[in-house]
């Protein structure tokens, strides 16, 4: 089941990689450049585990990054467009590597199981 679960984010991945492809108009390295940026998310754990979960979760959220998305494709606004196809493509990336949503116990609590060795 892992391995699906792994194929299914792949594509995911590939998905954003190719709407960055077809529907932006910035070079291509800015999408290896900006891919990490929702990891600043994580800074809301400086405001405790509760404050944490919920900044990284809602950044993290692929509904979320959908909507960002839908709102720049409406809007004809690229810059908003490209912010949701980062944050799509940075939450699959996050879950093929087993880096889920996060709990309210802990940063390595995820809900696809704990982070890091048990």
């Amino acid at each position: 089941m892992k391995t699906t679960l792994i194929l299914e984010e792949l594509a995911l991945f590939i998905l954003a990689i190719i709407a960055f492809h077809f529907q932006s108009p910035y070079a291509w390295w800015l999408f290896p450049v900006c891919i990490l940026l929702p990891d600043l998310s994580m800074t809301g754990y400086l405001g405790g585990n509760k404050t944490g979960a919920f900044v990284y979760n809602f950044v993290h959220h692929k509904a979320i990054a959908i909507l960002v998305y839908l709102a720049g494709f409406y809007y004809h606004q690229d810059v908003i467009l490209f912010t949701g196809i980062i944050l799509f493509a940075h939450s699959s990336m996050d879950r093929m590597f087993g880096y889920g949503l996060k709990y309210v116990t802990g940063f390595k609590d995820t809900h696809l199981g704990p982070i890091g060795r048990n």
